[in-house]
């Protein structure tokens, strides 16, 4: 007699909630009809299906759908207030935080200034314990926990292997955020977050190679592989400020992040000399530069300032060939279109391939955007997978 399989009817039911959940958020509520004919599943089936997520509390009547004949049908969502996140973005002077529900809409917002602070620990908590404070929420509440930093992190620790901006982050910071603020704090890269805030709400939505150019005060590169961050073995993917470059000397001092070969041709004394060169107006930071030369058509400066980015570019997309190049950052966003299609010409013609150049669509601050995005997959995984007892 054949043995039965008595965990396939409960692994079909968590199955069916995770795509029911799913469809609620992406499409908005529906009827117990509707989400049939979007799953596939039997009215019956339905019915039990939503019976289950209401009294889980992860679904409710939201309101009525008019219809023909008979009764209107009534409408489930998703249960804003049934979980929440908070992501963080993490600078030498403040830090920024952010606590959304599970539908993904941000509740509250603060950045709180940690000059001075040399305590990662204390920094975060004063932050996240605002944040919360002003979305009426518990710091209990809180499912995910992620904070976007500048430095490496290493991927098979999720903790920080070193940071320039931030020496108080480092090995073992990771351990003592959780014994803080519970296990679910995660660290991440601050580029890469802004990738992956990118990939859902901004210029690569539903492009699954793509490769994020951070420009500003420090160089950085997001790559996204088949719709999944590159982190590379150590966590150091992404790290362009160090490429080598003609004409520039390479670092004698990998422990000075502003030596790098990339970094000295694009960064803010180089932006600087470019501006001097070309008759911009200075000013204290690249992107004011940048912004002013855009609005003045300072075309030249544009002109030289697209051929530098693009040889970072170009070595990258002779190395990956991605589809899609996205200029982010404070100089990124300051060039704008104008820089960005400048870019996109100077690099056919100098490499092989040619790849969309455009400018970031991620509105605000696509650091903390990205990491709510990482904490809500990481909190709908943990809630919608846990709808159906064992």
């Amino acid at each position: 007699m054949p043995q039965g399989h008595p965990g396939t009817p409960r692994l079909l039911r968590k199955l069916n909630d995770r795509a029911a959940l799913e469809l609620l958020l992406s499409i908005g509520p529906l009827t117990r009809a509707e989400l049939g004919e979007h799953t596939g599943l039997s009215k019956v089936t339905s019915g039990q299906l939503l019976a289950r997520l209401e009294e889980r509390g992860l679904v409710a009547i939201s309101g009525e759908r008019p219809g023909g004949r008979g009764p209107n049908a009534a409408l489930y969502a998703v249960v804003p207030s049934s979980a929440y996140v908070a992501g963080l973005e993490v600078l030498p002077g403040s830090v920024t935080a952010g606590v959304a529900d599970i539908t993904g809409t941000v509740v509250a917002q603060r950045t709180v200034d940690v000059a001075g602070s040399v305590d990662p620990v204390k920094a975060v908590h004063a932050a996240v314990r605002r944040v919360c404070d002003e979305a009426g929420i518990s710091l209990a509440k809180l499912r995910a926990l992620v904070i976007g930093t500048r430095g490496v992190v290493d991927p098979r620790t999720g903790d920080v292997r070193f940071s320039f901006d931030l020496p108080a982050w480092h090995a073992g910071v990771l351990a003592d955020l959780r014994a803080a603020l519970g296990s679910s704090v995660m660290i991440e890269n601050d580029v890469n977050l802004a990738a992956l805030a990118e990939h859902s709400h901004g210029a690569a939505r539903g492009v699954e190679d793509f490769v994020l150019v951070w420009a500003g005060v420090g160089q950085g590169l997001g790559v996204m592989l088949g719709s999944r961050l590159h982190r590379g073995f150590t966590g150091g993917a992404g790290e362009i400020g160090w490429l080598p470059v003609p004409g520039e000397p390479l670092p004698v001092d990998v422990t000075a992040p502003q030596s790098g070969s990339f970094q000295r041709l694009v960064g803010l004394a180089a932006v600087t000399g470019l501006a001097r060169e070309h008759g911009v107006p200075p000013a204290p930071t690249a992107a004011e530069i940048v912004r002013t030369a855009v609005t003045e058509g300072h075309e030249p400066f544009l002109d030289a300032l697209a051929l530098r980015l693009a040889i970072g570019v170009t070595a990258v997309t002779v190395v990956l060939d991605p589809r899609l190049v996205v200029l982010s950052g404070d100089v990124g966003r300051a060039g704008g279109p104008a820089l960005a299609t400048r870019v996109e010409d100077a690099v056919a013609r100098i490499c092989p391939s040619r790849p969309r150049v455009t400018v970031t669509e991620v509105p605000g601050a696509p650091v903390l955007r990205g990491a709510l995005t990482a904490a809500l997959a990481q909190a709908r995984e943990e809630v919608f997978s846990s709808t159906v007892d064992a």
